[in-house]
């Protein structure tokens, strides 16, 4: 049903994106709560794009669209952490260069030993 309504809502709107968060959370017959509901209008080229995918991959449209929001955010958070994380790798680049303009020492005199003592 929710695809014969996606559909609906494609055709409706061809060339305007439409975002709107249903914030009420709904109750199934069986007084279980059901999942968080988002409403989405999409172009009818989008839509049309959408449907082909779901089918090759016989997934309904609304699975697809899940499946696809959900690799879409995983992607935009993973690109996030790494533009955190370029300023620390800078640091380290520096700190390597700075490593290895210096002269290498030599060591004076015999290497030392060291006495390990077993526990008690």
């Amino acid at each position: 049903m929710l695809d014969t309504i996606l559909a609906h809502l494609c055709t409706l709107k061809s060339r305007t994106y439409f975002f709107r968060v249903v914030a009420t959370r709904q109750t199934s017959s069986s007084g279980k709560p059901k999942s968080p509901r988002v409403q989405v209008v999409l172009p009818e080229e989008l839509c049309v794009r959408l449907t082909a995918l779901a089918e090759l991959e016989s997934r309904t449209v609304s699975n697809m669209a899940k499946v696809l929001i959900q690799q879409g955010i995983q992607r935009y958070e993973q690109e996030q952490s790494s533009v955190v994380s370029a300023p620390s790798l800078a640091s380290t680049e520096g700190f390597r260069s700075a490593l290895e303009a210096q002269q290498p020492r030599r060591l004076r005199g015999a290497p030392r030993r060291l006495r390990l003592y077993r526990p008690s």
